[in-house]
């Protein structure tokens, strides 16, 4: 007995035993449908369509030949000029009795219609047809009217109409409607059911037996309905002489094909019957294998779902199916373990550093030795510190510190910042690193102003506690510095290091210097200074510098309040 050990081999077999079937089903479909429904059917729909279009060219031809005729005639031209409708009528007589599906209207020079034969409801003026007003000016017309020589009207069916102006003055018209009648003579010629569409999908006429409830004027082309008790064959065809200027209109013709498919549906049974037979072959034989792989599947599936809804890790066990399967089980169970070292590794380091960071240094994408980065760093500065420990015990002091931080960090996170370290009572922030965006300095100071407002309302919280309020200073500079790995192999840090974070630092010290709480540098400032409200302060000389730094104090966000003043 053949012995499938793997997952492609198990669907070959499957796709396999499944193909047959389906083969089979094809032949015996085919040969069905081909032979009773495609090869006669089909075949009739589409050639009476021709025969129906012949049929109209042909009677547009012999519209035509009378237009010529009429236009021509002496009798006619001087009836019309001398408006005489019993001589114009009289001649015309015996045209119409010939081609009685014709409609004539008998124009007299100044747009009046002095006589007509055929047209039910003819217009006064022959202004009223579309198309026509040029016509006793001497410009003919050739072409389909949406409501034939008569007056407009929802019911009025279309026509293929001549206008011949004539010498002298006056016109003739002559119009072939495309009436229930015409559509009834088609029929009987044709043996099949029809209707006649609007460009907008209405029903304009049909012949007496067209199944009118069977909506088949939204059918496609060629396809097969049932209505009430039969059944029919319908085809859309759009003949070029009912193309009018409101759109094309539609033939619809249905042909009964009830009994011819009472034929088909039988032999569609013994089909089925085969087709069935060798489904259960099949399924039997695919049985064993399928349920092997929905066990193996199912457990996998249990397994992720749990993952993925409840971020439970658990295991796969049971599968021994000995093919891609079982790879499957072991790989997930080993992509789960590892998912658990993650997350411990994620937890151990989230103590340590901000979640950027840390997202930064799993990715791998550290440069070993650093990268240079522009970036924007913030230096902030409790002062006085020293004293103020001085007065408090150590809980009341770590307490202190861990409100401030828990304020202070916050802005800073809000703001995309990332606390670099903290030096004492200092926090140094970087805005830029390991991700530099271009509104970093932007970022910076708004964090500066934020962290002002909320170290106000921090001493309104610490003075009605009766504890000492606190006073900050904060420096900003922009300018690039190397960001990476700093440290041992044992024990490192990711950070940055460069002059620009020494010019921070120093910016911070000389808030008390100046006299003021938010000190930036220059070339903050020009990143800022269409968004921020800032005055010039003085230039500091800062050791390692050759030139001077001009320094400004922020004021506030442009639109928004100034800063808040310390809290005595």
């Amino acid at each position: 007995m053949l012995r499938l050990h793997t997952v492609r081999q198990k669907l070959i077999a499957l796709v396999g035993l499944s193909f047959i079937v389906i083969v089979a089903a094809l032949f015996a479909l085919q040969w069905v449908l081909q032979e009773q429904v495609s090869h006669e059917a089909t075949s009739r729909v589409v050639n009476g369509s021709y025969a129906f279009e012949d049929s109209v060219q042909e009677q547009i031809g012999d519209l035509d030949i009378v237009a010529h005729v009429l236009g021509t005639s002496t009798g006619i031209k001087d009836g019309i000029q001398k408006n005489d409708p019993a001589k114009v009528a009289r001649i015309a007589q015996r045209y119409f009795d010939a081609y009685p599906n014709m409609d004539m209207l008998f124009v007299e020079p100044g747009g009046a219609i002095i006589t007509q034969l055929g047209c039910e409801d003819p217009p006064a003026t022959i202004d009223a047809i579309a198309g026509m007003k040029d016509l006793l000016h001497g410009q003919p017309f050739r072409g389909l009217i949406d409501h034939g020589c008569a007056e407009p009207g929802d019911k009025v069916p279309p026509a293929f109409a001549i206008g011949v102006p004539l010498e002298g003055g006056g016109a003739i018209v002559l119009c072939l409607p495309y009436s229930v009648g015409l559509l009834e003579e088609a029929s009987k010629s044709l043996h099949m059911q029809l209707s006649l569409i609007s460009p907008d999908d209405k029903i304009i006429s049909t012949t007496a037996g067209y199944p009118v409830g069977a909506h088949l004027r939204k059918s496609p082309n060629l396809t097969v309905v049932r209505y009430v008790s039969t059944w029919w064959l319908s085809g859309r065809f759009q003949p070029k002489e009912l193309a009018g200027p409101h759109g094309a209109y539609t033939v619809v013709a249905a042909l009964d094909i009830t009994e011819l498919e009472v034929s088909v549906r039988r032999n569609l049974f013994v089909a089925a019957f085969f087709i069935g037979l060798a489904a259960l072959i099949s399924m039997a034989a695919a049985w064993r294998l399928a349920s092997v792989m929905s066990n193996a599947l199912t457990r996998v599936s249990a397994a992720h779902r749990k993952l993925q809804d409840h971020a439970e890790y658990s295991q796969v066990t049971g599968v021994t199916t000995g093919d891609e399967l079982e790879e499957l089980a072991d790989g997930f169970n080993a992509m789960v373990e590892g998912l658990k070292e993650r997350d411990r590794m994620r937890n151990t380091f989230g103590k340590y550093m901000t979640a950027s960071v840390m997202e930064h240094l799993l990715s791998g994408k550290v440069q070993p030795g650093g990268e240079l980065l522009p970036v924007t760093i913030l230096f902030s500065d409790i002062r006085s510190f020293t004293t103020i420990s001085e007065n408090m015990d150590a809980k009341a002091l770590v307490a202190l510190l861990n409100e401030y931080f828990s304020e202070m960090v916050g802005i800073v996170m809000q703001e995309d910042g990332v606390v670099d370290k903290y030096i004492g009572d200092a926090i140094m922030a970087v805005f830029g690193a390991p991700v530099p965006r271009k509104d970093d300095p932007q970022r910076a100071v708004r964090a500066a102003v934020k962290m002002r407002g909320a170290l106000a309302q921090l001493n309104v919280s610490l003075k009605s506690r009766g504890m000492q309020m606190l006073r900050t200073g904060i420096g900003i500079h922009t300018g690039e510095v190397v960001a990476g790995n700093l440290g041992s192999e044992k024990r490192m840090e990711y950070t940055v290091i460069g002059d620009a974070v020494n010019l921070a630092s120093r910016l911070e010290s000389a808030t008390k210097e100046l006299g003021v709480n938010v000190l930036i540098s220059e070339d903050t400032y020009e990143l800022t200074k269409d968004v921020i409200d800032a005055r010039q302060v003085k230039e500091i000389h800062v050791k390692g510098r050759a030139k001077p730094v001009m320094t400004y104090e922020v004021l506030g966000i442009k639109g928004e309040p100034p800063l808040p003043a310390d809290v005595v």
